[in-house]
């Protein structure tokens, strides 16, 4: 069954759409295509999500604090990308005592993305140690973040501001993350709200823009 029209989707709970229905390739593309996401909780049937407004990072607006900024220059780490994806869902779903929405079967569905060139991770390396990092799904100049953790200090914030760097660096100032519902974190990192209405419009253009034919990072955007 197709989606229904995002302007359909509830405002209490905000955002949600639909129910049903799987977590295959076609079906996860085309809803991120039109700018819906799944998030359910285990035993719940697969919930679709549009919230309005919608969480958004535009790239120069990474918001870089100064001891971050020392970080990045001094560069004790290693960042990677698509070496460990299976390894950083399953550190993203690992909270202990708030529960998760990444269910195995979740897991399985994007693995398979990934195995496809659509879901990418982006991993922080200190010591031979994977210590943070993020995972969502690049189409065209869209990435659409999934979830980010740290095992040390600033290892997601890393993870991100590579992120912001290199995709300003690939796409300019029409690139976009979408970071779906508002946190203070992500407030805190420059990420800030705009209607539905705006971020669906740069969905449909920037989902039509040429993809990045090798997902790897520059090493040195912050030397």
């Amino acid at each position: 069954m197709p989606f229904p029209p995002v302007a359909d989707a509830l405002q209490h709970p905000n955002g949600l759409l639909a129910s049903g229905g799987d977590l295959s390739p076609p079906r996860l593309l085309d809803a991120y295509r039109r700018g819906i996401f799944p998030w359910f909780s285990p035993g719940e049937p697969i919930l679709w999500w549009s919230p309005d407004p919608r969480m958004v990072l535009f790239p120069a607006e990474f918001d870089c604090s100064h001891s971050l900024k020392k970080t990045l220059r001094k560069g004790h780490y290693e960042i990677r990308t698509d070496s460990a994806f299976e390894r950083v869902m399953r550190a993203c779903a690992d909270r202990p005592g708030k529960g998760t929405w990444i269910t195995a079967e979740m897991i399985d569905a994007y693995c398979e993305l990934h195995r496809l060139g659509y879901a990418h991770s982006v991993e922080v390396w200190m010591n031979g140690e994977l210590a943070g990092g993020l995972y969502g799904v690049a189409l065209g100049g869209m990435f659409y973040g999934e979830s980010m953790f740290s095992r040390q200090r600033d290892g997601s914030k890393i993870a991100l501001a590579h992120l912001a760097a290199q995709w300003q660096h690939w796409h300019g100032t029409r690139g976009l993350i979408d970071c779906q519902m508002h946190t203070l974190h992500l407030a805190s990192l420059g990420a800030r709200e705009i209607p539905r209405t705006e971020f669906v419009a740069r969905v449909q253009e920037l989902i039509n823009c040429t993809p990045v034919a090798d997902f790897r990072f520059e090493p040195d955007l912050f030397q």
